[in-house]
């Protein structure tokens, strides 16, 4: 299918029957008089006097505790750039379906016609009463840092963007089963990055967490090496600068045990390919075109790993296999925030995922006769049935264990109504 065709089919998907992918709908009986009564006057007000007794009753009464916003401003969306809110909708309600579809997660998309970080940021702090967690999305770099970093101190409430952490969580549980395979230590590795965005940032702090060395890190933005001798560097950058004595990627490959390209499509070539440490892994996530083809980056020598962004190759890094199941963990035990702990839970529940045997009926869904971890196959693939009762839990006893869970994790529980969250 070609471009035009695959576009054109796309508007009638989302005009035919009711306009959008998503609606509302009751989840208690309103057939009858007395069903009314109870849903609206007079007995709404017992659940809402309750509620002023005591607020933690919010999450018995109301769907709070399962519903998250998708906020966004649009001035960063996928790769269309600053669209604006408006045109923005079509995605968060893509996001909004996804939660539902993956983790049994009500989502409302919230779009914010505001650039000003002071404004926005005060728009979401004034509806977070309404929601179970907040989930940040195409919203443009450095802002998107500084109103993460004051949502997350001021909310009570899980927020997460995910455009910087989902790709990190992903990105993380590729690096640690390539490195299982090649039998090399994250503490030794030479690693670049191309790119210097929100996900670019995010995934490079997420290497130091698992042990990365920062002077064994190498930033590159459109101008070349982020380097501590160049003074056009915004605070963000500043924090991944290295004093190295080179100026351009070509240089910073060579010997690199890691590529991880978040940036544009063509910047990498065989030849960078071929100067690289023995087994490396090469992430080209830009999309739809990657910075340098899976075949091209194959054909360049046959012992490199690669994962892209795209559905038709390996080792797809694909947000999908993070956010719900971050989300739902978080909203499981009424977490206060998303930290670390959960987000490396998450990162290593997938690598571990990936390294058991593959159901075979998930294999005859993508064409093949089996899936085995391997160079191929680093990642779980988005429809792995696994992935609600593998990472969710993960993320769940790492908010316990971290300290900013409300409630403790019963696992029995948890998992019976994991199983049942779709339904």
């Amino acid at each position: 299918m070609d471009t035009n065709e695959l576009m054109q089919e796309a508007l009638a998907y989302h005009a035919e029957g009711s306009p959008g992918k998503i609606e509302i709908l009751p989840t208690k009986p309103d057939a009858t008089q007395h069903d009314l009564s109870l849903a609206y006057s007079p007995g709404v007000a017992a659940p809402c006097l309750a509620i002023a007794d005591d607020a933690d009753k919010v999450y018995d009464y109301t769907i709070k505790g399962n519903l998250v916003a998708v906020v966004t401003n649009g001035t960063a969306v996928l790769g269309l750039g600053d669209i604006g809110p408006l045109a923005a909708k079509p995605v968060m309600e893509g996001k909004c379906m996804l939660f539902k579809h993956f983790s049994g997660i009500n989502a409302f998309d919230i779009e914010i016609d505001a650039t000003d970080t002071e404004e926005f940021v005060a728009a979401v702090r004034r509806i977070a009463p309404t929601f179970g967690g907040i989930n940040l999305e195409d919203i443009k770099a450095p802002e998107c840092f500084e109103i993460e970093r004051r949502l997350v101190d001021e909310l009570d409430i899980p927020v997460m963007h995910d455009d910087q952490h989902g790709t990190a969580i992903i990105v993380s549980a590729a690096l640690i089963n390539a490195l299982h395979l090649s039998g090399k230590r994250i503490e030794e590795v030479q690693i670049v990055v191309n790119g210097a965005g929100a996900a670019a940032i995010a995934c490079t702090r997420m290497f130091l967490s698992l042990g990365a060395r920062r002077d064994r890190i190498t930033m590159c933005d459109s101008r070349g090496v982020v380097t501590s001798r160049r003074n056009d560097l915004n605070p963000v950058k500043r924090e991944f600068t290295t004093d190295r004595p080179i100026t351009t990627l070509r240089e910073a490959i060579a010997g690199a045990d890691v590529f991880l390209g978040v940036s544009t499509a063509g910047v990498l070539d065989a030849e960078m390919v071929r100067s690289m440490a023995r087994e490396p892994l090469v992430m080209a996530l830009a999309n739809p075109d990657p910075e340098i083809s899976y075949e091209e980056a194959k054909a360049a020598r046959p012992d490199v790993i690669v994962a892209t962004g795209r559905t038709d190759y390996p080792n797809q890094v694909n947000n999908v296999l993070g956010f719900p199941y971050v989300f739902r963990g978080a909203l499981d035990v009424r977490a206060r925030k998303i930290n670390e702990a959960m987000k490396l839970a998450a990162a290593f529940a997938l690598a571990e995922l990936a390294r058991e045997d593959v159901p075979t009926e998930l294999a005859t869904d993508y064409g093949v006769d089996r899936l085995v971890f391997g160079p191929d196959y680093l990642i779980p693939k988005l429809t792995d049935p696994r992935l609600l009762e593998r990472v969710a839990p993960a993320v769940a006893r790492a908010a316990v264990e971290s300290g900013v869970a409300r409630r403790r994790y019963d696992e029995p529980q948890h998992t019976q109504q994991l199983k049942t969250a779709k339904e």
